[in-house]
């Protein structure tokens, strides 16, 4: 590789790097602009902002879509509601590093998921990696002392199987094969806003999107721009532009460090104790995901396994939290 080969290389990667601490840090920020009672609402304002920049940006590509296309991001739309739905209920009840290491899991239960429906098998080293991940997260949330997961724990879980239904979906349905990424996200995103709005009109369901937002200090409006401009529009033009310069393992590698930037913000910034344990639990969760990452991507690359898509490793954090395409998949970041 060149000088300049190497230098290009690393400007690509910083913003990738920086997509995953933005990731990271959602979680912390979701956890400040919203409660309970504005869960819906507040994913309502969230996507509302972003919704109109993605229509006008890929508006020529949305219209090449065809109806089989438009009604398989549609139903990808509907999972990826769900999601969002477990995330920020989730992180409401939990702690910011809790939420960003147990939906790391994600990074294991793909190619699990794969394997089985595939009917192949995974190496003896993969599973035992998703042993010390699983581990890891059992100590995790136990914070100072070995007591039941929290209500926010298990959504947080139920949120990473429901990512890894939305990978495998996006990976097998033949309607979306094809499609365009930015396009294919857009309709998902608007999919899922008509739930989020549909659940907010209906009773004792919370505050109305309207009422929310006049509830709304500074630091919330701060908080939800954050959310949409950065860890959404960002993240995702920045994946769409790095994955043509460099490699998607590449991309996938770097943002599969968002559970790190998760918990440094957690601690740093959110105030998280996690005690003794819990940080035996981060390190093993980490480490169990980032070796699984590992073996996956040897046995990919040596042909021996089928395609346990590691861009499904790249569907964390609650901050883009949407879909792409094979290594374009976003983070349903992601953060919530």
């Amino acid at each position: 590789m060149t000088v300049t080969a190497a230098r290009s290389g690393r400007l690509t990667d910083l913003p990738v790097l920086l997509v995953a601490v933005v990731w990271g840090s959602s979680y912390l920020a979701a956890k400040g602009v919203t409660t309970e009672r504005t869960v819906p609402a507040v994913l309502v304002l969230r996507f509302a902002v972003v919704l109109p920049v993605l229509v006008a940006a890929g508006r020529r590509r949305l219209r090449a879509l065809s109806a089989v296309q438009l009604r398989g991001a549609g139903l990808l739309g509907l999972i990826l509601a769900g999601i969002f739905l477990l995330e920020t209920y989730g992180v409401v009840h939990t702690s910011a590093t809790n939420a960003g290491l147990i939906i790391s899991l994600t990074m294991v239960f793909t190619p699990v998921a794969e394997s089985r429906v595939r009917g192949t098998r995974l190496p003896g080293a993969f599973l035992a990696a998703a042993g010390l991940s699983v581990l890891g997260v059992a100590l995790l949330t136990q914070g100072a002392g070995f007591t039941a997961p929290t209500g926010g724990d298990l959504l947080m879980l139920g949120a990473a199987v429901a990512r890894t239904v939305h990978v495998l979906a996006m990976s097998r349905m033949e309607s979306v094969r094809g499609a365009d990424a930015l396009s294919l996200t857009t309709v998902q995103l608007g999919g899922a806003v008509v739930v989020f709005a549909a659940l907010a009109a209906l009773p004792g369901t919370g505050a109305s999107p309207w009422v929310a937002a006049a509830g709304f200090g500074a630091g919330d409006w701060l908080g939800l721009l954050y959310l949409s401009a950065f860890c959404t529009l960002f993240a995702f033009f920045v994946q769409m532009w790095a994955v043509r310069r460099t490699s998607p393992s590449r991309v996938s590698l770097l943002l599969g460090t968002e559970p790190v930037w998760a918990a440094a913000a957690g601690i740093a910034v959110g105030g998280d104790r996690p005690g003794w344990l819990g940080l035996l639990g981060a390190v093993l969760v980490l480490a169990g995901t980032s070796w699984g990452r590992s073996v996956a991507d040897r046995e990919r690359g040596s042909g021996r396994t089928t395609e346990t898509a590691t861009a499904g490793t790249a569907t964390t954090g609650t901050g883009a939290g949407t879909a792409g395409t094979g290594a374009e998949a976003t983070g349903a970041g992601a953060a919530v």
